[in-house]
């Protein structure tokens, strides 16, 4: 029942957004703008989509391997892909997370080893993404004239660099009494998986370097998007604005973060001085061509031998 009610808020939220967000723009001069030069830069942005699945595969597949959970490039591609169908079609991105956790939890791993590689992958996603965005606040201050739009982001910056300096710090904490709360324990061991991942000499750059490049990726989705309608905005505009939003649509208040990602939108890019429905525009394109990825996914999952299996067994994290 409570899941119930959970699910239902979230679909109230994603509506509720949406409608504020829609009185914005006019539908019908968004359709009128998409045209055949719209076509090449729409499939680029598929492409760099599809890019991006893999490379976080290509992440998630290293970490796996750190937390006692192997898995061959294939695997963790076709998982990927399989997570993107779920992620629009359950509550916010925790949907894919879920089906990746079965995926890989039903197998030798086990469910203590999957849990902690979906979790540090979101860890390290996370922290890649806070850093990304405070190393670009003297730029973002520059096209952010509003005191009101600048003290967003620093607040919400601010949140995602102690959330993820916390449970970095947790991992370097020695206290015994760690280790006799179930909850505390699991999480500490993430973190220590993930302070190995991200200062380990040899591997580091690797993981900087994936997490980095999943984030510019979705930046150069939104620039197609903006490009394939001809919104007037600059490729470095739609590289300070969409980091701090890809930031708050993580948070699991609504279904695949409709509705989030375009009030997001348009409160960015009016307080740089942007058309907000320009905001709204891009995020319903940016929406559409993650929605057409996940419906690829969904025909991987159809189609694989995974969907044979029937219900996930009751998760048990060991000691």
């Amino acid at each position: 029942m409570r899941q119930i009610l959970l699910s239902t808020a979230k679909i109230l939220v994603s509506a509720a957004l949406l409608y504020l967000a829609l009185r914005k723009i006019d539908v019908s001069d968004l359709v009128s703008r998409l045209g055949l030069a719209s076509v090449g830069w729409i499939a680029f942005a598929l492409a760099m989509a599809l890019l991006q699945v893999l490379v976080s595969a290509l992440r998630w597949r290293e970490i796996s391997a750190d937390c006692g959970a192997p898995l061959s490039v294939a695997q963790v591609l076709r998982y990927c892909i399989i997570g993107s169908f779920f992620n629009q079609t359950l509550p916010s991105s925790i949907g894919g997370d879920a089906m990746r956790l079965w995926l890989v939890g039903r197998g030798p791993a086990g469910w203590r080893a999957a849990a902690y590689s979906i979790f540090v992958d979101r860890a390290i996603g996370l922290t890649a993404l806070a850093v990304l965005i405070v190393a670009s606040l003297p730029w973002s201050y520059r096209l952010i004239g509003n005191p009101h739009g600048r003290l967003a982001l620093l607040l919400v910056d601010l949140s995602a660099l102690a959330a993820a300096g916390g449970f970095l710090l947790l991992g370097r904490l020695q206290w015994p009494w760690l280790k006799n709360i179930r909850a505390a324990h699991h999480l500490r061991a993430c973190s220590v998986i993930t302070n190995h991942a991200i200062f380990n000499r040899k591997r580091g750059w690797k993981m900087a370097f994936l997490s980095l490049s999943i984030h510019s990726l979705a930046v150069v989705i939104a620039w197609c998007v903006a490009r394939a309608i001809a919104a007037p905005v600059f490729f470095t505009e739609i590289f300070l604005l969409i980091p701090p939003v890809m930031l708050i649509t993580m948070l699991p208040i609504s279904i695949a973060g409709w509705g989030v990602r375009e009030a997001s939108m348009a409160l960015t890019f009016g307080y740089a001085g942007l058309a907000t429905s320009e905001g709204v525009n891009v995020s319903l394109l940016y929406g559409a061509v993650l929605f057409v990825v996940g419906a690829l996914g969904g025909l991987v999952w159809i189609f694989s031998g995974e969907r044979a299996e029937r219900g996930p067994a009751p998760i048990e994290l060991a000691e």
